[in-house]
């Protein structure tokens, strides 16, 4: 059975709003269309109960045995948290010059090391989102523990 402090190898397939975004299994990769050949699938690694994951991951693989698998629905507060509209935030485009490229709206850019989502561009301003992508989103995922060491 599966302890806190354990470390494990667990696979996994996370499903938000009804589509599967984001797999250890290349196979549910290549199937849900979001391949990445520059990724390598492989069960993911980690001690449970050392922070390394979402809280209400970690929480769901205790008690777990190797082999066995289960589906958990994750709300937000173990997850990314909820949205914060404090976290987005509006610039001067000026910030921008010298930068190496155009900012754009969807892109994804680090601002002052942490990551952030244009949402507007105009002649004068910027507006980012600081929220993680998965704020505020429930989180499904199929989990099986291959191997605890």
């Amino acid at each position: 059975m599966i302890n806190k402090g354990d470390k494990v190898k667990v696979d996994y397939v996370l499903e938000v709003d009804g589509k599967v975004i984001d797999t250890s299994i290349e196979e549910v990769a290549k199937e849900h269309n979001i391949y990445n050949e520059e990724r390598e699938y492989q069960p993911i690694e980690f001690v449970v109960g050392s922070n390394q994951l979402i809280e209400g991951f970690e929480e769901a693989v205790i008690g777990m045995e190797v082999g066995e698998e289960k589906e958990v629905v994750i709300p937000p507060e173990k997850g990314y948290g909820y949205r914060d509209e404090n976290l987005i935030q509006e610039i001067p485009k000026e910030m921008f010059e010298g930068a190496d490229f155009e900012p754009e709206e969807g892109m994804l850019i680090l601002a002052n090391g942490m990551p952030a989502k244009i949402i507007k561009v105009t002649d004068d301003t910027v507006v980012l989102d600081f929220n993680h992508e998965l704020a505020g989103k429930e989180l499904k995922f199929k989990i099986k523990v291959v191997d605890k060491e």
